[in-house]
């Protein structure tokens, strides 16, 4: 009987499992060893490198690996790569699932087709069904344009998932490659972005385009390389040397995060601060208009090693990061006296603002560290909208339900001192160092509003002055008048920081806040 099936010309299993062979085979080899050689002199992994790299070892579960393009125009019914130009997945970083794609560039140029775009909705599907993070590797040409309308439409069903996941499961970028027109935004709505320096770009249009419509001429690192959108636009929330490091990055940003919004993040204990206590004591000098680095604070607060800023070279009149206190995650907000003495502005306003919200929506305590002047004056602010934009940080905060710690280090001046995680917004312990000034605005400032003729009609107007900002500064620029309101529930010594929001945080971990039932609040976008 078998000898009469070969007559016929049927296939034996043997001719089946070749068969899937040279599939996988090619599959794996995606546009062959001349476009890998390629990836590799540009200083580039390829997407499976990529995938093994990131994940611990042997965890790799490949899926949709033999899908195709139904594309038939332009030739490309001749041009069939099984994967179409994407690699999907999942695995283990430390033992805990996450899910992942990586664009091959080798293949199509990474180019996002039909099936190319439905195979990265499948995996977000996935994720969203299990409750597990997403990290997506970016590194193509952008829409396929032999595919047409139907390449936008697999964007449009990427976008919907991504929103439809936000605040339910951690979604991160990477961008690896060139990310151009509608790809960009997948990776704008997605947590975290992270792009590698010089061989990562984001933009809507290219310098080309920006040539003939403006006549203006830039290049593609000022237009969008890592270093543009690190520091000016804000896009990006860490840069990286190289794709291994931007691998390492996300895998420790990962471990500060719960794989959804139902879980807590792992305990990992770190040891204790970097900073001693003589050092934190007199962190904050006597006169109040010198400055000082904040980060000397947080490193006297948190775990050793454990702090992770994000977006360190945006706005960095405040800065945001994960830390630990005694191995718990947190999120830690701070004025930054060093950088324009710490106030508010449109984009630090901005930056604080997604910050807090991220760590409300996946249930991640808030410490915050106040030294704040006010929010920054000036016509370009004004007319660029810092009402609107410093609201959206009032409205974060006033909407988070999380542990909120604050400790106010020095300056809480005017609507700063409200938006900035007080308790009239529900801070749940708030304390003060004994070098805090809580008032409307400074001393100096102050008096010669309130007291302007009295001093004008002194015999000695400034040593007039001078007393007045004396009287005013013992009065309202002490941490003490708003602890006998209880606007505080503490003034203490600096070095009891530490071990006081650690006990605060153990009480409050399991707290629970519920609000008036609604669909969505309408924030200040």
């Amino acid at each position: 009987m078998g000898r009469l099936h070969e007559q016929e010309g049927m296939e034996t299993t043997e001719d089946r499992l070749q068969d899937l062979r040279k599939r996988k085979t090619q599959a794996q080899m995606g546009g062959g060893q001349g476009r890998i050689d390629a990836q590799h002199n540009k200083g580039k992994m390829t997407a499976r490198e990529r995938l093994e790299a990131f994940l611990d070892e042997g965890t790799f579960q490949e899926i949709d690996a033999l899908v195709e393009h139904r594309c038939n125009d332009f030739g490309m019914d001749k041009n069939v790569i099984p994967g179409d130009g994407v690699v999907c997945g999942y695995g283990t970083i430390e033992g805990r699932t996450v899910y992942c794609y990586a664009q091959d560039f080798t293949v199509y140029g990474g180019s996002l087709g039909e099936m190319h775009g439905l195979k990265i909705c499948k995996l977000l599907d996935m994720a969203l069904k299990t409750g597990a993070p997403v990290v997506g590797m970016n590194d193509s040409g952008g829409a396929r344009i032999q595919e047409g309308v139907a390449s936008l439409g697999s964007y449009a069903e990427i976008f919907f998932r991504n929103v439809r996941a936000s605040g339910i499961i951690p979604q991160i970028s990477i961008i690896m490659g060139p990310c151009a027109g509608g790809a960009v935004y997948s990776p704008a709505i997605t947590d975290f972005v992270v792009m590698v320096d010089q061989t990562a770009h984001m933009f809507i249009t290219g310098p080309e385009v920006i040539k003939t419509v403006t006549n203006e001429e830039v290049s593609f690192e000022e237009l969008g390389g890592a270093n543009t959108h690190a520091s000016r636009s804000g896009v990006t929330h860490f840069t990286a040397q190289s794709d291994e490091d931007a691998l390492d990055l996300v895998r420790d940003l990962l471990g500060h995060l719960p794989s959804n919004n139902l879980e807590r993040t792992p305990s990992r204990n770190t040891g204790k601060p970097s900073v001693d206590e003589d050092t934190l004591r007199a962190l904050v000098p006597s006169d109040p208009s010198k400055p000082y680095d904040v980060m000397t604070a947080i490193e006297g607060i948190v775990d050793y090693g454990a702090f992770l800023e994000v977006q360190a070279d945006f706005a960095q009149n405040i800065v945001c990061g994960f830390a630990r206190l005694n191995g718990n995650s947190v999120g830690i907000v701070a004025n930054q006296p060093k950088v324009l003495a710490g106030c508010l502005d449109i984009d630090a306003s901005v930056k604080a603002a997604r910050f807090v919200r991220f760590c409300d929506a996946f249930n991640i305590p808030l410490v915050t560290l106040v030294d704040v002047p006010g929010f920054l004056p000036g016509a370009s602010q004004e007319w660029g909208g810092i009402i609107r934009h410093g609201a959206k940080l009032l409205y974060a905060y006033a909407e988070a339900t999380v542990p909120k710690l604050t400790v106010i280090l020095r300056k809480a001046y005017g609507g700063a001192y409200d938006v900035m995680s007080s308790k009239h917004i529900r801070g749940d312990y708030n304390i003060a160092w004994p070098t805090a000034q809580l008032a409307v605005m400074g001393a100096d400032g102050a008096v010669q509003i309130i007291h302007r003729r009295r001093i004008k009609n002194a015999a000695n107007p400034e040593q007039e002055r001078a007393r007045l900002v004396e009287d005013y500064t013992e009065s309202f620029a002490t941490p003490y008048k708003a602890a006998s309101l209880g606007y505080l529930d503490d003034v203490i010594d600096p070095t009891e920081t530490r071990d006081r929001l650690i006990r605060a945080l153990g009480h409050l971990m399991d707290k629970e806040e519920t609000r008036p039932a609604r669909k969505h609040g309408n924030i200040p976008l």
